[in-house]
């Protein structure tokens, strides 16, 4: 016998929101400074006739308010660059946060938390706020660091700071496991690249003067844009056998596909890449019937192969990278395509500006960003690294945060005695912006001289070369 059973709910629907928090247009924003004026001038006493500043006058300021059910703004905050007449350089400030009398429990929180995400947004790596004492346990209980007390306007104000862990969960992501992964492999004979080749990009082959290279693409990235997975199977690989100071010999592919014309799209972005640096494709292997996948292994050549882990505390860092080009359609904030416009000449110039230079210790920007790469190469060197923000050539369309997480197409980071000569990079630009240092991890120099940790310790867990 069959039933009909009719299943109701008769729970009652949650109650909107008393408020939400939204970015200001420009009624909400003079709405914003009338509170800001009303509590700390008129109120507090803390400014004298005005709380506007330089802040106000920035164009890159972020006001975020939460309106009430009717529209009403019932508080704000503002966040912004911390030097208003300065470039960004991923340091952000927080303030003038404000609630009117009688709004909604949380509000003020809720705003705090909304600020956090918009400076993360925006590419901070950074944060900071100074905070009346009063309001010090909420910030704290929202897991912001105190770092300091300061007065103003009389009041007793604390400096705190919103930890910004993007750098260290890039790194961990994508290297951390390393260490215990590859334990067994060390103990053979030129396993691992042998004595003083411990976490390359290359491995020198024993008894010859090759270096052997191999990355896999995503497959995501194979299934979802194959032409380009095409393009940077080469594009890395030879970013390896640069960074080892090796001229490139030729190309191996192994190239898995559901049928013969998917793999054709991706067999079309190796041989223009191929083309494109004049580094032939020698052969490889090809499946059908299975999912998308790519793997590329590059052989190259040199007498003197340049190890990552070559650098001692007291060098330079440096950085050599191809600013030009744009974000590759599709991954915005992800992966800086600088390569597939330029010619053959500008590509091998860039290509071969290690092996140019003979730095003490090289490696190219790769999974792990600028951060988490100088982090590898100040552990297989034994010390760990100053990363100078403001110093670090960028992209003008790309913010401090993304380029320092990012894929940036070629980019090499290079440590030396200081004052080492630099060969030419033809495309590419090069800056110091940092120096190794004794000690473990990665921290961050500001330009108020102030520095802050990047990466706590050691990046794969393969140790010192």
């Amino acid at each position: 016998m069959e039933r009909n059973v009719l299943l109701v709910d008769h729970r009652r629907a949650p109650a909107p929101p008393a408020w939400h928090v939204e970015q200001a247009d420009d009624d909400a924003v003079r709405a914003h400074r009338r509170l800001r004026q009303a509590a700390f001038v008129d109120d507090q006493g803390l400014f004298a006739g005005t709380d506007l500043d330089g802040t106000d006058d920035d164009p890159r300021t972020v006001t975020l308010v939460a309106r009430g059910t009717r529209g009403t703004v019932l508080g704000g905050v503002r966040l912004a660059p911390a030097d208003p007449g300065a470039p960004d350089v991923g340091w952000w400030t927080g303030s003038r946060l404000v609630v009117a009398p009688g709004s909604p429990r949380g509000t003020g929180p809720a705003l705090v938390a909304a600020a956090c995400a918009r400076a993360e947004q925006a590419g901070a790596l950074r944060f900071d706020a100074t905070v009346q004492d009063r309001h010090a346990a909420m910030f704290a209980g929202l897991g912001w660091r105190s770092t300091g007390a300061t007065v103003l306007g009389g009041r007793a104000h604390t400096t705190m700071t919103w930890p910004i862990g993007r750098l260290a969960a890039l790194a961990a992501a994508t290297k951390s496991p390393l260490g215990g992964l590859l334990a067994g492999f060390g103990a053979a004979a030129g396993g691992l690249g042998g004595s003083g080749f411990v976490g390359d990009d290359g491995a020198p082959v024993p008894g010859t003067d090759v270096v052997a290279a191999c990355d896999a693409i995503l497959p995501s990235m194979v299934e979802r844009d194959p032409e380009w997975a095409g393009w940077c199977g080469v594009l890395v690989n030879l970013n390896d056998l640069s960074a080892m100071g090796a001229a490139p010999l030729g190309l191996l592919d192994a190239v898995g596909a559901r049928d013969a014309s998917f793999a054709a799209r991706v067999v079309a972005g190796l041989r223009e890449a191929s083309q494109a640096w004049g580094v032939p494709v020698l052969g490889g292997h090809t499946q059908f019937g299975v999912p998308a996948s790519l793997s590329v292994t590059a052989l190259g050549r040199t007498s003197r192969p340049v190890p990552a882990g070559g650098g001692r505390a007291g060098h330079e860092v440096r950085l050599t990278a191809d600013l030009g080009g744009g974000w590759r359609r599709g991954h915005t904030g992800r992966q800086w395509d600088s390569t597939s416009t330029r010619t053959t000449a500008g590509l091998q110039t860039l290509c071969s500006v290690v092996a140019r230079t003979a730095p003490a210790a090289a490696k190219d920007v790769s999974m792990a960003g600028l951060v988490g790469t100088l982090g590898m190469l100040a552990e297989a060197s034994g010390c760990g690294a100053e990363l100078d923000v403001a110093a670090v050539p960028r992209p003008e369309d790309a913010t401090v945060g993304d380029w320092f997480t990012c894929f940036p197409g070629s980019a090499f980071l290079t440590t030396d005695v200081p004052g080492a000569p630099v060969a030419d990079a033809g495309p590419g630009t090069t800056a110091t912006c940092g120096r190794l240092v004794p000690g473990r991890g990665v921290h961050l120099r500001w330009p108020d001289g102030s520095t802050t940790p990047a990466l706590p310790g050691a990046v794969t867990g393969l140790g010192p070369a």
